[in-house]
């Protein structure tokens, strides 16, 4: 099993209400290209999923074509003739209304006489085969009037051949493992493209482990009348989910928003917590598959108040630490044999921050390289381990602040030299703090380009279809906009050169 994962502590707990689902369509267009035999003319078909009146295509980066229809439309054709030097290039489309265009669609290549670009291969659900789970490799071109063919490594043939679909995807099942590449040509007896990336396919004895979270639907640690839902979340749909306590399965009421999660709602939590709790999963309706490893346990810590307060104090003893300093938080209890809770508290809202178990009465806990997201009011509570399982007051509270400012990230080009026009250009900001959301910004301008919130504490940004208008320099920061709210300093610049601007 791993470490155990600290999340909340409870006061008490009941009802639970339900959480609504949200739907999310893409709206990106399909760009599709047709008629590529050499001397022949070529055209680029923009297909909407929605209606439209524009369409607009646009090559290495910069736009070509608007039309606007008198009536909408899902799709739109721009011809471009027999391909020359000058119309040889990476094209992406658009549709859109009167107010505003939907995202860019994929990536089509117009090379030339005998070069067929590499299509895209992918896997659903899993990149991973147990007993009784049907897997499918996608191949996904952008030509029209093609066959696709897969191959596994080691093989002498092709392992299989199928037409695309209306967006032009073959779909492949796939019942071994191994390493598999598509390819495709355009006439029987035609060459074939460039193959596609590899993509792995692994034969696992037990599915992966899930992961379980607890849903804090309060701004603060839950009181007596409220109760807690823990979620269990599978890398695949089409799922049944176990909740297991510290030695048994339990029986609680469910409910789900997605195939591929379960809310368990634990409205009667024991006063000993009932953990630690694990949730695992096997595929629906299929008796004799593996049930999956388990996820990694979450310790639910109910405290009844009946016991005295701990005392808590800080190492070094300043309120105000300076950025960056190792500050010990030590949680003293009557008595050893207790299990102690940090609680970090901002704005309202509670959250434990770690637990210990020491052999003695002393529990030690670490805040390293403090920074202003470590600023707020901390306490500590001690709960017994043995019937009857009773816990402690709260401990008078610490505050701690910490002046900012932050520590700058670091922005890294994830391309060397010049980028070529109509390609993404990937950059790396780096930060020292995880669950924050990164930005992107161009040198001159306040409103980022691009943003991204990640659990980590570094995040790859993308400038997607780099033109001339995208030369320039290129900074990063990170910011949070919880109940501590907070904005660093910008990363030093990343020039990025556009090859032939």
């Amino acid at each position: 099993m791993g470490a155990w994962v600290p999340l909340l502590l409870l006061w008490g707990l009941s009802w639970c209400p339900e959480t609504e689902a949200a739907t999310f369509v893409d709206p990106r267009p399909l760009l599709l290209a047709e008629s590529v035999t050499p001397g022949q003319s070529v055209s680029l078909t923009c297909k909407a999923i929605l209606p439209s009146l524009l369409f607009q295509l646009l090559k290495d980066g910069v736009s070509q074509s608007t039309v606007k229809l008198d009536e909408p439309a899902f799709s739109h054709q721009f011809l471009l003739g027999e391909v020359t030097d000058e119309s040889r290039g990476l094209y992406r489309c658009q549709s859109g209304s009167s107010d505003r265009w939907t995202g860019l669609s994929n990536l089509v290549e117009i090379a030339g006489k005998g070069y067929l670009p590499p299509p895209l291969l992918s896997v659903e659900p899993v990149s991973w085969l147990i007993p009784g789970l049907e897997m499918t490799l996608l191949c996904q071109g952008t030509w029209q009037g093609v066959t696709f063919l897969l191959r596994r490594e080691g093989d002498d043939k092709f392992q299989d051949m199928a037409e695309p679909d209306w967006n032009g995807k073959a779909t492949f099942p796939v019942n071994q493992a191994g390493n598999y590449s598509c390819s495709y040509r355009m006439q029987a007896a035609g060459h074939l493209s460039e193959p596609s990336e590899t993509v792995t396919i692994e034969e696992l004895a037990v599915p992966p482990p899930p992961k379980l979270y607890i849903r804090d639907r309060s701004a603060k640690i839950p009181h007596q009348g409220t109760c807690v839902d823990l979620e269990c979340v599978a890398p695949l749909s089409g799922v049944e989910f176990e909740l297991w306590g510290s030695k048994k399965i339990l029986v609680q009421s469910m409910s789900t928003t997605s195939p591929d999660r379960i809310s368990f709602h634990l409205n009667r939590v024991p006063q000993e917590g009932g953990g630690p709790y694990r949730c695992r999963y096997r595929l629906e309706g299929k008796m004799h598959s593996p049930w999956s490893a388990d996820s990694a346990p979450v310790e639910l810590v109910v405290s009844d108040g009946k016991l005295p307060a701990p005392q808590l104090w800080s190492e070094p003893a300043t309120r105000s630490p300076a950025p960056g300093t190792l500050v010990r938080l030590q949680c003293l209890g009557p008595r050893a044999g207790l299990r102690f809770a940090l609680v970090h508290e901002v704005a309202g809202r509670s959250w434990v921050r770690d637990f210990q178990s020491p052999a003695d009465n002393e529990a030690h806990f670490e805040l390293p390289a403090v920074s202003v997201v470590d600023s707020g009011n901390y306490s500590c509570v001690y709960m017994e381990l043995a019937p009857p399982f009773a816990g402690s007051v709260a401990s008078e509270q610490w505050e701690l602040h910490v002046d900012g400012p932050l520590p700058r990230p670091q922005l890294r080009p994830m391309w060397s030299g010049a980028v070529t026009p109509g390609r993404d250009a990937f950059l790396r900001c780096e930060g020292s703090l995880p669950g924050v959301t990164f930005e992107l910004l161009k040198d001159g301008e306040e409103e980022a380009l691009t943003s991204l919130h990640t659990d980590g504490a570094s995040a790859d940004l993308v400038l997607l279809y780099v033109g001339p208008q995208h030369a320039g320099n290129y900074s990063c920061r990170y910011r949070s906009s919880g109940e501590l709210s907070f904005v660093s300093e910008l990363s030093d610049p990343v020039e990025l050169l556009v090859a032939g601007s």
